[in-house]
């Protein structure tokens, strides 16, 4: 591919979702491919002299990535960042999506203080998800403020919510809070599309879903509840994160 595009210096900041949980690899640092692993390498095929850090860290919530993230980001002087935060807050009960997205301001403000080029991601639509559908609302509600803070800096909005493509189930990962190996394709696809840059990134080709009686999808229901959701909220309630003890898989380039 003969196009070029401008950046050198990539820097992805977050939480899972650019990690790169649901996309295991066991190659890849960390054991986790990802979508932003994937803009990367498309990316750096373009490119004569490219480098990329990755400093999301699972279970991450805002101000976490903040006050851990945005400084050793701005470090490593990049001229593309992505950030995606803020999902881990608005699944939390009680947080207003207008406080979270005025935290979130602040961040892009700064990341944007050098000149780079700062890409941000709005939620999914999540309608028809049995859990998670429930706050599609507040999702909705955080997502009209993100393009406004985007506007308000000249970031660019990768719109996870336009691309319908994610409500089909086999995008998803078995916890259904993540991505799978096709979801973040999918994603990497449409970031590429974001930044204006031709790619030959392909669609992962899935198995067609299974035609599943009532009975079945109600068992396989619960057995998700005990292996995923469970143990999620148990560690809600003990003030723990799934991301205690990890550190970034690519902290420097």
């Amino acid at each position: 591919m003969t196009a070029r595009h401008p950046w050198s210096r990539y820097v992805a900041i977050g939480d899972s979702f650019t990690e790169g949980i649901g996309d295991p690899e066991p190659s890849s640092p960390g054991g986790h491919r990802g979508w932003a692993d994937r803009v990367a390498e498309a990316l750096a095929a373009q490119a004569d002299d490219f480098s990329y850090a990755n400093l999301a860290i699972r279970g991450r919530l805002l101000q976490q990535i903040l006050d851990e993230q945005v400084d050793a980001a701005l470090t490593l002087h990049p001229d593309l960042i992505s950030v995606s935060a803020g999902g881990n807050d608005i699944l939390r009960l009680g947080t207003d999506p207008d406080e979270v997205a005025a935290r979130l301001d602040g961040g892009i403000a700064r990341l944007r203080s050098d000149g780079a080029t700062v890409v941000m991601f709005n939620g999914p639509d999540m309608a028809g998800t049995p859990v998670l559908g429930r706050i599609r609302g507040k999702v909705a509600i955080y997502n009209e403020n993100l393009r406004a803070v985007a506007r308000r800096h000249g970031a660019i909005v990768a719109d996870m919510w336009a691309l319908r493509e994610l409500r089909d189930p086999r995008m998803w990962a078995p916890d259904r809070l993540h991505f799978s190996p096709i979801g973040h394709q999918t994603i990497a696809r449409m970031v590429l599309d974001a930044l204006d840059v031709p790619h030959d990134l392909a669609p992962l080709e899935a198995e067609p879903p299974p035609n599943q009686r009532w009975r079945q999808a109600r068992i396989d229901d619960i057995g998700w509840a005990r292996a995923y959701l469970g143990p999620w909220i148990l560690r809600r309630i003990r003030h723990e994160s799934s991301g205690d003890g990890v550190t970034p898989k690519r902290p420097s380039f």
